[in-house]
């Protein structure tokens, strides 16, 4: 028998998408029961049934209109500038491949190849505070200016707060939790189109799907599973954001968590995952330490370059003088070099300051590289 070819298998995930997009458990257990798309259409409403799909989409799942409108959705979205992803795609995800139920379709408009680059995701209070939003515009901004994706969900607060930031000098991904023709909440349609020139709006509802209610928790599993790590910023100890850290450790993604303020409810969730377990961040480079080689010292040698390129020449100097497999003693340095004492030891400070070097008991240094 003839193999389909790839555009006639997508309009079966559109049509299958289409029909099911709100009940991931029962896609999950068609796709699991049927291994070839085609399948699902050919199965009796009696099969169809025993996955738990009701009578009136299992009827519209063995009509041939269902194919016919995926067909059309299919031609829309293109001729609009939009692009389609089906797990069977050579361009899904690997990361999100992962997860124990990955959406079938990903529909999307923007840069597609911004879903394969190294992510991380920034979550937190829709109303966070002048705290939070200083915290989640700078770690985005310091982690997308350096190569990584910032994803996160498009909405009010800490999520928008971090889209901007990555755009400050990056790529950035939001996930919406309705179609691409509906933009939720609409105040921020200016700063999808903004995210899709240097990134991608995504969505595994299809076009006409309203921003309902149990859309965002459900899509929140594709936010953490785009991602190598899920950073939360600002949280009470009810929200959202504590589902999504949840999310990402059954995934097996790192969970870091921005410490606040103890007298602050939107600092209770980040503190208590900082005490479950949870890694504190306080910049960039503790994200980068959790991340995967070689990813993690890739990240971690811009660093070595940043510092070293903002070192006086007498600190580039003294920084010279010390090893890396051995210590030198405040002694050593000054016999080899013009330094005075009350110098040496103001240029030394300036580079423990900046990360650079290690001191050790006695007046003994090493350089960290």
């Amino acid at each position: 028998m003839c193999s389909l070819k790839v555009e006639d298998k997508r309009r079966y995930w559109v049509a299958l998408n289409l029909v099911l997009a709100a009940d991931i458990r029962t896609t999950k257990k068609a796709v699991e029961r049927f291994p070839r798309i085609q399948d699902v259409f050919k199965a009796t409403e009696v099969d169809l049934a025993a996955l738990g799909i009701s009578e009136d989409k299992a009827r519209l799942l063995t009509s041939p209109s269902i194919l016919d409108q995926a067909s059309e959705e299919i031609h829309r979205l293109e001729k609009n500038g939009c692009f389609i992803i089906t797990q069977e795609d050579e361009d899904y995800p690997s990361y999100l491949g992962e997860i124990y139920d990955p959406p079938v379709v990903l529909y999307g408009v923007g840069q597609a190849d911004a879903l394969k680059e190294a992510a991380v995701s920034i979550v937190g209070s829709r109303k966070p505070s002048a705290y939070g939003q200083n915290v989640a515009f700078r770690l985005a901004k310091d982690l997308g200016s350096r190569g990584v994706v910032i994803v996160s969900g498009l909405a009010r607060g800490i999520d928008s707060i971090a889209h901007e930031g990555a755009l400050k000098g990056g790529r950035t991904v939001a996930v919406l939790g309705s179609g691409l023709d509906n933009i939720y909440p609409r105040e921020n349609r200016a700063l999808a189109r903004k995210i899709s020139e240097h990134g991608a709006v995504i969505t595994e509802f299809p076009p006409g799907s309203k921003p309902l209610g149990f859309h965002f928790p459900v899509r929140n599993r594709i936010i953490s599973g785009l991602s190598l790590a899920l950073i939360v910023v600002e949280a009470t100890i009810k929200s959202g954001s504590l589902i999504s850290a949840r999310l990402a450790l059954d995934q097996n993604r790192a969970v870091l968590s921005v410490p606040g303020n103890i007298t602050s409810k939107l600092s209770q969730g980040t503190n208590w995952l900082i005490k479950s377990g949870a890694k504190a961040v306080e910049s960039w480079k503790d994200v980068a330490e959790e991340l995967p080689s070689p990813l993690r010292e890739n990240l971690l040698s811009q660093e070595k370059e940043e510092s070293q390129l903002s070192l006086s020449p007498r600190e580039k100097n003294l920084f010279g003088l010390l090893k890396t497999d051995s210590v030198t003693h405040i002694d050593d340095i000054l016999e080899r070099s013009d330094y005075t004492v009350s110098e040496a030891l103001s240029l030394l400070l300036n580079l423990e300051l900046k990360g650079l070097i290690l001191q050790s008991p006695g007046k003994y240094y090493q350089r960290r590289w």
